[in-house]
C-alpha cells in the first residue's frame, strides 16, 4: 500500500531521510535535495512543500514542490521552484503517478492553476501535457587533467580559451562575503543586459548556506575588477554552474571562457567527474555557445497540468510575448533594474 504525505522539513531526521533517498536514486538531482527547496523558501519567500511516498514506513518516492505566487505572473506549484530540474522520482512508475496525482491535489487545494514538473519521471496518467523539443540539456565527463580538458574543447573554442589564458586574469573561488557581493554585482549586470530582472541576492545567499561545501562561487577578475562569476552546485560527482554571467568587459578579456575552463579544472580537483552545463532553449545563443564547447544537446521533456480551461503561465523571457518588455529592461539604469528586479523575479519561480 502506497501512502503520500507532506514532509516535515523542520525535522532534521526527515530531511536526512529525504537526502539519503535522493543521493541513492539515479534521477535524484541537486534540485531534489531539501537544501534546494529550503534555500528557495528562505531566499524568495515562496513556500516549500515536499511530498513523500511511503510503503511500510520506507520512502519509495519524492516530489519537491514550491508554491510560487506572483502579482504579475499568478500562482503555480513548481517542481522544483527556481530550478531546471525536480519532478517525481520513485521506485516505479505506479509511485510516480501517485505522486503526480497527489501533487495535483495539492495544486487544487492551494488554488494554483498549474503544476509544473521540470524533470524526474514523466507521469503516465491523463490530464498531463508533455512538452518536448523546446529545451536541451548539456553534460559530459571531465577529463584526466588540465591539458586534456583543454584538448577536449573543439578547436575554435579552444583558441578562445587560450587567448583568455594569455591575459593577466585572476581566478578566485570561495563563498565569503566578497565572493557573494562580487558575484551578485556581475550577475545582476549580466541579466539586465539580457533584458531580464535579477533574483534577490537573498536567494543566492540562502542556497549557498543550505548547500554548504556543495556550492561555491568562482570569479574571474582583471586588476581586481570582477568580469565574470558563477555560482555552482556539486552533486553526486557532477558540477552544475547554475547562476553565472559576465559584465560588458568580459567579452574583451574572454572572461567567460576562462571562467568555465577554470571551473572544469577546479571541479575535477573537488572530486567531480562530470560537468553539467545545464539546459538551453533550441535556437538560442546559449544553446550554440554550449555546442561550441563540445557538449552534445540531449532533448528534454517536461510535464505540466492545468485546471480546465487555463493556459499555462508564461514566464520564459524568450517568448515573443515579452519582446517589448525585454527591450525596455535592457535600457534601464542598473541601479533601477537592481531595485525593481528582485521584486519581480522572486515570483518567477
Amino acid at each position: 500500500m502506497i501512502a503520500t504525505r507532506l514532509a516535515d522539513l523542520d525535522s532534521p531526521a526527515e530531511r536526512a531521510a529525504i537526502h539519503a533517498y535522493v543521493m541513492a536514486h539515479d534521477q535524484g538531482s541537486a534540485f531534489h535535495r531539501p537544501a534546494w527547496l529550503m534555500g528557495v523558501e528562505r531566499g524568495c519567500r515562496q513556500t516549500a512543500r515536499y511530498l513523500i511516498a511511503e510503503r511500510d514506513g520506507a520512502i519509495v518516492g519524492l516530489l519537491p514542490m514550491t508554491e510560487v505566487h506572483s502579482p504579475l505572473f499568478g500562482r503555480a506549484l513548481a517542481s522544483a521552484g527556481f530550478a531546471v530540474g525536480g519532478g517525481p522520482i520513485a521506485d516505479d512508475q505506479v509511485i510516480v503517478d501517485a505522486l503526480a496525482e497527489a501533487g495535483w491535489t495539492w495544486a487544487e487545494r492551494l488554488s494554483c492553476p498549474s503544476l509544473e514538473l521540470r524533470g524526474g519521471a514523466l507521469p503516465s496518467g491523463s490530464g498531463w501535457h508533455v512538452e518536448g523539443g523546446i529545451y536541451a540539456g548539456f553534460a559530459r565527463s571531465l577529463t584526466a587533467d588540465d591539458e586534456a580538458e583543454l584538448l577536449a574543447i573543439p578547436r575554435k573554442q579552444r583558441a578562445e580559451v587560450r587567448k583568455a589564458l594569455g591575459f593577466p586574469l585572476e581566478v578566485r573561488i570561495g563563498a565569503s562575503e566578497i565572493d557573494r557581493a562580487q558575484h551578485y554585482a556581475v550577475y545582476a549586470e549580466s541579466v539586465r543586459n539580457l533584458g531580464t530582472p535579477v533574483f534577490p541576492r537573498s536567494l543566492f545567499d540562502a542556497v549557498l548556506d543550505a548547500f554548504g561545501a556543495d556550492a561555491d562561487i568562482l570569479t574571474v577578475l582583471h586588476e581586481g575588477v570582477p568580469l565574470a562569476s558563477v555560482l555552482s552546485l556539486y552533486h553526486k560527482g557532477v558540477v552544475l554552474p547554475y547562476w553565472g554571467g559576465g559584465t560588458h568587459d568580459a567579452r574583451r578579456w574572454r572572461a567567460n571562457d576562462m571562467m568555465y575552463y577554470a571551473l572544469m579544472n577546479h571541479a575535477r580537483g573537488q572530486g567531480m567527474t562530470a560537468f553539467d552545463f545545464g539546459r538551453s532553449k533550441f535556437g538560442t545563443g546559449a544553446f550554440a555557445f554550449k555546442k561550441n564547447w563540445g557538449f552534445e544537446p540531449v532533448p528534454l521533456a517536461y510535464a505540466i497540468r492545468t485546471a480546465d480551461g487555463q493556459e499555462p503561465r508564461q514566464i520564459n523571457p524568450t517568448s515573443p510575448k515579452y519582446r517589448l518588455q525585454v527591450s525596455l529592461w535592457q535600457k534601464l539604469p542598473l541601479s533601477i533594474a537592481n531595485r525593481i528586479g528582485p521584486w519581480i523575479a522572486r515570483g518567477l519561480g
